[in-house]
C-alpha cells in the first residue's frame, strides 16, 4: 500500500507536493494546473507529464530500487540452524539451515531452506532435538556446495536469531573450512538478549516467547529450522513493537466507554462495497498489466 502525504511547499502557495511513503524517493508535483511525478533516483529527479505514464514509471523505478542500496540496508533475514551438536571444533556439524526474508520488518515470502549432509554419523541426543537421521541426511548436499548460495542468499542483510552466538559460531566455522568469508559478528540481530532486556529474569526461550505473545507454536513438536525461524519471525516483530511498524498499526489496549481494557479489532462490513470497476476498465487494466511483461509489481497483489 502507497500512502500520499500532502504538504504546501514553501516556495508557493501554488505548488503542492505529495510524498508516497514509505518511499519519500516518489513524490507527485502539482504546479497550477501541470502535474508531474518525480522519481529521486542516482542520476537526478525525472519529471514526467502524462498522468497515464505514472503507474508504468513507478513500477520500473521500484523494480530497480529493489536491486539498490537503500532496499538492502531495509533487509532482514531471520535464521536458524539445526546441527549434530554444541562445539563445531569438537566435530559438529550443520545439518540444516532456515531462513525468512524481511524487508522493513515485512515478510517478503522469500525463504532459504537446506538440508545439509554432516558427513558425520548423528548423535542420538541431536536426533531426539530436530529428528534428522543419517538415513535421511545421506544424500543431501554437502555444506562445500551450498557455502556460496547461502552467502549469496544473506548478503549483507542484517541476521535476526535467537542465540546469535550459537549459530555465527557454526556458520563461521563451516565458511571458513571452505574458505570463504566469515560473517561479521555484528551483522547478527540477537533476539535472545532484546528479549532478556525487556523481560528481565523471566523465560525467554523460543515457546516462552511464543506463549507471551499468543503466536502459535503448535506445530513445533520437533525443531526445525525453517519452522523456527517463521516462528521467530513473528516473535522478533513483537519484540521491536508490533507487527505493523510502517503504519503504526501495532495491537494496543484501549479503554472502552464503560471504562474496560479490550483490544480492538476491526469488525467485517455487514454489507460488502459495490464493484466499482466496470468489466471493460478491469479488462483495459489486465491488458496494460500485461504489456509491463511478467515482472510487473501488479502480479503481486
Amino acid at each position: 500500500m502507497l500512502l500520499l502525504s500532502c504538504q504546501w511547499t514553501p516556495r508557493s502557495r501554488k505548488s503542492v507536493f505529495w510524498t508516497v511513503e514509505p518511499w519519500p524517493m516518489i513524490s507527485l508535483f502539482r504546479f497550477g494546473k501541470n502535474r508531474y511525478l518525480m522519481l529521486k533516483n542516482v542520476r537526478g529527479p525525472i519529471l514526467l507529464f502524462r498522468p497515464e505514464c505514472w503507474i508504468m514509471c513507478v513500477d520500473r523505478w521500484l523494480r530497480s530500487f529493489q536491486k539498490s542500496k537503500l532496499w538492502s540496508k531495509m533487509r532482514e533475514v531471520v535464521l536458524d540452524t539445526e546441527t549434530t551438536g554444541f562445539d563445531p571444533e569438537a566435530g559438529d556439524r550443520i545439518v540444516e539451515i532456515g531462513a525468512i526474508e524481511l524487508n522493513n520488518h515485512v515478510p517478503t515470502g522469500t525463504i532459504y531452506h537446506q538440508y545439509i549432509n554432516p558427513e558425520r554419523s548423528m548423535p542420538q541426543d541431536a536426533f531426539e532435538v530436530h529428528g534428522l537421521g543419517d538415513e535421511f541426511l545421506q544424500g543431501k548436499p554437502k555444506f562445500a556446495e551450498i557455502g556460496g548460495s547461502f552467502l549469496d542468499f544473506v548478503g549483507d542483510a542484517k541476521l535476526v536469531i535467537h542465540n546469535a552466538a550459537f549459530d555465527m559460531k557454526f556458520l563461521n566455522a563451516e565458511l571458513g573450512w571452505m574458505g570463504l568469508p566469515l560473517l561479521p559478528l555484528n551483522q547478527a540481530i540477537d533476539t535472545l538478549d532484546i528479549a532478556r532486556k525487556r523481560f528481565p529474569g523471566l523465560s525467554v526461550s523460543l515457546d516462552a516467547l511464543c506463549r507471551r505473545f499468543g503466536i502459535d507454536n503448535a506445530s513445533r513438536t520437533l525443531h526445525g529450522a525453517l519452522l523456527d525461524s517463521e516462528i521467530l519471525a513473528e516473535v522478533y516483530l513483537e519484540l521491536i513493537g508490533g507487527r505493523q511498524p510502517d503504519f503504526a498499526l501495532s495491537r494496543s489496549t484501549t479503554a472502552s466507554a464503560g471504562g474496560e481494557l479490550e483490544n480492538w479489532r476491526p469488525s467485517p462490513r455487514s454489507t460488502p462495497l459495490a464493484e466499482r470497476l466496470t468489466e471493460q476498465e478491469l479488462e483495459a487494466h489486465k491488458v496494460f498489466v500485461e504489456k509491463l511483461g511478467p515482472d510487473a509489481i501488479w502480479l503481486r497483489f
